[in-house]
């Protein structure tokens, strides 16, 4: 049984979750995260039986106009419980009255079917005009 809340995760609990998925370039600057992290407008986490992080989201947003989904992540152990899916849907729940909820993420198999589950389509399928969307990465 895992338990969604909005417990923000300590310094060691976020280190161990974001190497536990492979996120290195979160890692590599652990103060960088941490204050990522602190400055998120929504922080939910996922905790098994034990209290073991094992989950998070966390978001940027207005609270008005537009929602950022920054990360989604489960611990590979926990990945196909569906833990992830009832992270991405309490945000979604969430900013509900929210005009716009946008989420870049790379192209791993399995990811669009999983966003498109929860109602999240590509830019270029928006209908009835496809939209563009940019990135600068550092």
């Amino acid at each position: 049984m895992v338990t969604i809340t909005e417990e923000r995760p300590g310094r060691d609990e976020l280190l161990g979750l974001y190497d536990g998925v492979g996120w290195t370039a979160y890692t590599r600057d652990p103060d960088a995260l941490v204050a990522a992290v602190a400055g998120s407008h929504l922080v939910l986490t996922a905790r098994d039986h034990t209290g073991a992080l094992v989950g998070l989201v966390r978001t940027l947003s207005d609270g008005v106009t537009i929602a950022y989904v920054q990360d989604v992540l489960v611990l590979p152990a926990h990945q196909g419980a569906g833990v992830g899916g009832r992270l991405l849907d309490a945000v979604l729940e969430r900013y509900a009255h929210v005009r716009q909820t946008v989420l870049l993420t790379d192209a791993e198999p399995g990811q669009r079917a999983f966003y498109e589950s929860r109602g999240l389509v590509e830019v270029h399928d928006v209908e009835p005009q496809p939209l563009r969307s940019f990135v600068l990465l550092r």
